[in-house]
């Protein structure tokens, strides 16, 4: 699992836009996004830079990310 800190994201749109482009990676992910701590947390077997990429073409920027247990 990793879990990264996340600007930009302020409503349910921006939900459903990281969430698709997470699981266009991974269709298998599992998202929980944060709106007011502003983090997602991913779980996948995607490695960590193709999250980070993922969520920047969604548009949001990615301030920081690391693997959880």
């Amino acid at each position: 699992m990793y879990e990264l800190k996340v600007e930009g994201m302020s409503c349910g749109h921006c939900v459903a836009a990281v969430t698709r482009s997470l699981q266009e990676v991974d269709a298998a992910a599992k998202v929980d996004v944060d709106l007011a701590q502003q983090t997602v947390r991913v779980a996948t077997a995607a490695p960590l830079e193709k999250v980070r990429e993922a969520v920047e073409e969604a548009g949001y920027t990615v301030l920081s990310g690391a693997a959880r247990s």
